[in-house]
C-alpha cells in the first residue's frame, strides 16, 4: 500500500511537472519533442490509473459491493470442486475394485451403480447420511454402497471399524447386518466416556454383543480383526482420505461426483441417475 502511495505522488509529479525535464526552444518545438512530453504525460496517466484501480479495488470489494468477492470465493471454490471430482472420478473408474476389495458393501453387491462413502459410526453426521442410503438402498436394486471405515475418533472409532471389516471376512450379507446395527445402535453410553482408559474394552463388548445377534463368530471376529487384510483396508482408507483430500466424515463419491457432509436422500438419488 505504501509503494502504490508514493508511485501515485510520482505519477502526478510527472503528469504536472515531466515536460520541464525536456529542455527545449520554446519558439521552436520540435516534434519529437513534442512526442516525447505526450508519452511522458500518456505514462504519468497510466502509472495513475494503476495506483488508483489498485487503491480503490479493496475498499470497493469490501465496503461498497463486497457481494463480489463473495461471488469469487463461491465460484472458485465450485472451480476447485469440479477439478476434485475430475481426479476422483479417474482415479475410482481405474481402481474401483481394489477399493470395493476388502471393504464392507451394503446393498446389491453386484449392481451396477457405486457409492463410496467414508464414514465413522462414532459420527452423528454419518449416521444420518447412513439413514438416506438406507432409503436410497430400499427403493432401488442397482446400487450398492460400500463403506470405507475412516476411523478418526480413537476407541470410539477403531474396534468397529475393525469388526466391520473383520465381519466381511466371515461373511458378507452378515457384516453388512452388523454395520447396519452399529449405524443405528449406541455402542457406548456417557457413562462408559468417564474412564477412557477402559472405554476401548466397553465398546468391543457392546459390538460384539450386536456382531452375536448378526450372526457372527465373535471369538472369530476378535482374532480377524488382528488379521493383515484389516490392516490393509484401513491403510487404503486413509489413503484415498489423502488422495481425494478427505478432511472429515462423512464424504461420498456416487459416480462422477464428490461429496463432502451428510447430503440428503434426494441429492443421492439425482447424482445416481446423472
Amino acid at each position: 500500500m505504501t509503494w502504490t502511495i508514493l508511485i501515485l505522488l510520482l505519477a502526478i509529479a510527472l503528469f504536472l511537472f515531466g515536460g520541464m525535464l525536456i529542455k527545449a526552444d520554446a519558439k521552436k518545438p520540435t516534434m519529437g519533442l513534442m512526442i516525447c512530453k505526450k508519452s511522458i504525460k500518456l505514462v504519468a496517466i497510466v502509472l495513475i490509473a494503476g495506483c488508483v484501480t489498485r487503491l480503490y479495488t479493496p475498499y470497493y470489494l469490501t465496503n461498497v459491493n463486497p457481494v463480489i468477492v463473495k461471488d469469487m470465493i463461491t465460484a472458485m471454490q465450485a472451480q476447485e470442486q469440479v477439478e476434485k471430482n475430475k481426479a476422483v472420478r479417474a482415479y475410482v473408474r481405474s481402481n474401483a475394485a481394489k477399493m470395493m476389495a476388502d471393504a464392507p458393501i451394503l446393498g446389491n453387491r453386484d449392481a451396477k451403480k457405486t457409492i463410496f462413502v467414508w464414514t465413522d459410526f462414532s459420527c452423528p453426521f454419518c449416521r444420518r447420511v447412513h439413514g438416506e442410503l438406507a432409503r436410497v438402498l430400499d427403493e432401488r436394486d442397482d446400487v450398492r454402497v460400500v463403506i470405507k471405515n475412516f476411523s478418526i475418533h480413537g476407541a470410539l472409532s477403531d474396534g468397529p471399524a475393525k469388526a466391520a471389516i473383520a465381519a466381511k471376512m466371515q461373511d458378507a450379507d452378515k457384516a453388512a447386518v452388523f454395520v447396519d446395527m452399529m449405524m443405528t445402535r449406541d455402542f457406548y453410553s456417557q457413562e462408559d466416556m468417564k474412564d477412557q482408559s477402559k472405554l476401548a474394552g466397553k465398546v468391543e463388548a457392546n459390538i460384539m454383543k450386536m456382531a452375536k445377534e448378526a450372526g457372527l463368530d465373535t471369538d472369530k471376529l476378535k482374532a480377524d480383526m488382528k488379521n493383515e487384510i484389516v490392516s490393509r483396508e484401513l491403510a487404503n482408507v486413509r489413503d484415498l482420505a489423502q488422495r481425494f483430500e478427505i478432511n472429515g466424515t462423512p464424504f461420498l463419491v456416487i459416480g462422477d461426483e464428490a461429496f463432502p457432509g451428510a447430503i440428503p436422500y434426494e441429492q443421492i438419488m439425482k447424482a445416481l441417475d446423472k
